[in-house]
């Protein structure tokens, strides 16, 4: 009776969706235990790529069961849109269970988020809009709409009848001018309610009854450990914990069954969003890595990535806090075609060597990278790769080898599983 996790080590968009739908041929479930619909992970199906930002990444096979947590906030069309774009692709979405303790992001939360950000000036987090954080403030002030709210419509109009005209208030002295149509409100949430009632239950049973039957369960987190509220860049990450601890509160189980913990590291590191970021490129380098990377776009906000270097001071904070016990390193194929590459080995402050990730921005954004520097190796076409992850990590150009090797030796956690393209078959290892 055990569970894995998979969780990002960096700022997020490690390629987790890949990493998850690959490891979900031999899961029997993929619960989504934190985050949002500012969360998204990309799964490529042979040609065929699909983005998800509430479904999880294992909605692709037919056999997996697939939850939404109740550390997940929702919100009701997003979900539905997903739903309904999977289901004209050819996947009937049956496999799917949504907790009836999660909660809902409702259209305040996303006016709110705007007007929030635009006050918040050099501390705005440069967030998505999707409303995640105003949701998140409500569960934690006591009056959010959960689930089991919207899938009864006495609950849901007696709640919106209530909090309503607390949020006008809000968005007024925010300096805001939108309106909000309680009535309005209510039928268009009633109609989400009616649509997803039947996937909603007590998900915390149902994983727990799974878990005594000896059944398999990868637990999906989103974004990543250095935009985790309480462990990362804040206050420029997200509005949830988002370290592998959180798949027991997000999915309602017990921590004793967390006994594999997986963290995805890009080979280089990226990230969408405000905030100091020591191994930061810019020029050809930085073209290279965003472009040969498939495109470093944010999957929810299409917004360039910054990028730059490996970054192991980041990464070994990682492996503390989740308490990893293997890696998955993606987008090794990015790098081929580079002469040199960089890896952080520690951060220099104020005359000394910072080899631990500093809680203080002001800090982090004085600090400079200590660089530790690697041949590079070939730049291949797709096929090549795909068939050295065909014949296993020691096809690998031995340059690359060595890269991955360096990796494990300063983190003293193996890298299990290691990709090099976006479709399954550019995927090695268990």
């Amino acid at each position: 009776m055990s569970a894995s996790v998979v969780v990002g080590a960096q700022f997020g968009d490690e390629g987790k969706g890949k990493i998850i739908d690959f490891l979900s041929d031999h899961a029997d479930v993929v619960a989504r235990f934190q985050g949002g619909a500012n969360a998204g992970h990309t799964v490529q199906v042979g040609n065929d790529l699909y983005a998800f930002h509430l479904l999880p990444s294992g909605v692709l096979r037919k056999r997996t069961m697939n939850v939404i947590g109740n550390g997940v906030v929702i919100e009701p069309a997003q979900l539905l849109k997903e739903i309904d774009e999977t289901r004209a692709r050819g996947h009937a979405v049956t496999n799917l269970r949504i907790s009836d303790r999660a909660h809902v992001v409702m259209p305040y939360h996303k006016i709110l988020d705007g007007l929030e950000e635009k006050l918040k000036g050099d501390m705005g987090a440069g967030t998505t809009l999707r409303g995640i954080g105003p949701a998140f403030e409500d569960k934690v002030g006591r009056f959010g709409i959960r689930m089991c709210d919207l899938i009864d419509p006495e609950v849901l109009r007696a709640k919106l009848r209530a909090i309503v005209p607390i949020k006008q208030r809000l968005i007024e002295a925010y300096g805001g001018s939108e309106r909000i149509d309680a009535d309005a409100m209510f039928a268009e949430h009633e109609a989400y309610g009616k649509r997803l009632a039947p996937f909603v239950t007590d998900t915390s049973a149902w994983l727990h009854a799974v878990l005594k039957r000896g059944k398999r369960i990868l637990f999906e987190g989103a974004q990543g450990t250095h935009l985790c509220i309480d462990h990362g860049v804040y206050p420029y990450g997200t509005s949830s914990d988002c370290v592998a601890g959180a798949a027991a509160v997000g999915a309602g189980i017990g921590p004793q069954y967390l006994t594999d913990i997986i963290g995805v590291a890009k080979a280089f590191t990226s990230r969408v969003g405000s905030g100091p970021f020591p191994t930061e490129l810019e020029g050809p380098i930085a073209e290279h890595l965003r472009e040969r990377g498939g495109g470093e776009y944010g999957t929810t906000t299409r917004r360039p990535r910054r990028v730059g270097w490996l970054d192991l001071v980041m990464l070994r904070m990682a492996v503390r806090v989740n308490g990893l016990t293997r890696f998955a390193v993606t987008k090794l194929d990015v790098l081929g075609g580079l002469d040199r590459i960089r890896v952080c080995t520690g951060y220099r402050h104020d005359g000394g060597i910072l080899k631990e990730f500093p809680a203080s921005m002001r800090i982090l954004s004085e600090s400079g990278p200590v660089y530790r520097e690697f041949k590079g190796w070939p730049d291949l076409p797709e096929d090549e790769w795909i068939g050295i992850a065909g014949r296993g990590r020691r096809a690998l150009p031995e340059t690359a080898q060595r890269y991955v090797a360096f990796i494990e030796s300063q983190l003293k956690v193996p890298a299990r599983i290691l990709s090099v393209g976006r479709s399954r078959a550019a995927t090695m290892g268990r």
